[in-house]
């Protein structure tokens, strides 16, 4: 059965001076897709300036905001509904030869049509090491490779809100081993393109009524691309599949595509910024 989710995110900034101008693009807003059924969306900040929808370069929606006037605090806020498919996410044609996939995976061609999620980005880097942190094992199918990566992940990073920042890179969570959502999809992603397998970076939010880690922010997950059968979700964090819970909102190659928040201020001294994101949901009647 369908459910209905109904999502809330938001953002209050305090300034320790006074702003003059500032620009602000918002990546917040769920994708429609054969899974999820976007109803609408209501976006207000608390000093009435205009929001302005629009498509970013890499096709996802997004709310820009350009406030006239100076102020010292603003608050934004984003109420979504959107209708979701359950999703069974081992609905899907398992690779029937499991050579044919490895040849795949090297041919010119296929690195030309994934270069964008095969390449080494700065939050995927991964330090030289003495031995791989993580080999395919090619009598097993991709896919159970993937999936033994996204146990892997899981069991290699320890969940710790505190750990890291947006700015934290692989060279620091490998000597911490701890991190948030978006270290594990990183790591994720840096180990599959290392063996050959398009990956990209999921922004999103996550149903956590079923006990999920997450923050209380929005969440990260990865999608890999396994040939002859397409895109999948993987959660590291979780060491799941992406299902019904996993409301996706863009993809890129890493965080820096797919930043719920981007902006330019002007101003001069301190500034705060606290997100919180709350999502519900309930069967469709």
């Amino acid at each position: 059965m369908p459910l209905e989710y109904s999502i809330t995110y938001k953002a209050e900034n305090t300034y320790e001076e006074w702003v003059y101008e500032a620009y602000w693009q918002f990546l917040v807003i769920p994708e429609e897709n054969e899974s999820q059924q976007f109803i609408g969306v209501n976006f207000t900040n608390t000093i009435n300036a205009n929001n302005e929808f629009s498509i970013n370069g890499h096709g996802f929606k997004t709310i820009r905001v350009h406030p006239k006037q100076k102020f010292n605090e603003i608050g934004f806020e984003a109420n979504f509904k959107l209708i979701k498919k359950e999703i069974n996410p081992f609905d899907f044609k398992p690779e029937e030869d499991i050579s044919r996939s490895y040849e795949k995976i090297q041919e010119l061609d296929f690195k030309v049509d994934y270069e964008a999620f095969l390449r080494t980005t700065h939050f995927t880097h991964i330090p030289e090491q003495k031995t791989p942190l993580f080999q395919f094992d090619l009598a097993k199918s991709i896919f159970d490779n993937i999936q033994k990566l996204n146990e892997y992940t899981y069991g290699y990073i320890h969940f710790n809100a505190d750990a890291t920042d947006v700015q934290t890179t692989l060279d620091e969570v490998l000597k911490i081993r701890q991190g948030v959502c978006q270290d594990f999809t990183h790591l994720f992603c840096a180990l599959a393109r290392m063996n050959g397998i398009p990956a990209r970076y999921v922004s999103g939010y996550l149903h956590q009524g079923n006990g999920y880690f997450g923050d209380s922010q929005m969440h990260a997950w990865a999608e890999a691309f396994i040939p002859h059968v397409g895109w999948l979700g993987f959660d590291p964090t979780n060491n799941i599949l992406a299902g019904t819970n996993h409301i996706k909102v863009a993809h890129g190659k890493d965080y820096s595509d797919c930043s719920p928040l981007k902006g330019v201020v002007y101003t001069a001294g301190k500034n705060e910024t606290v997100h919180s994101v709350q999502v519900s949901s309930q069967n469709q009647q």
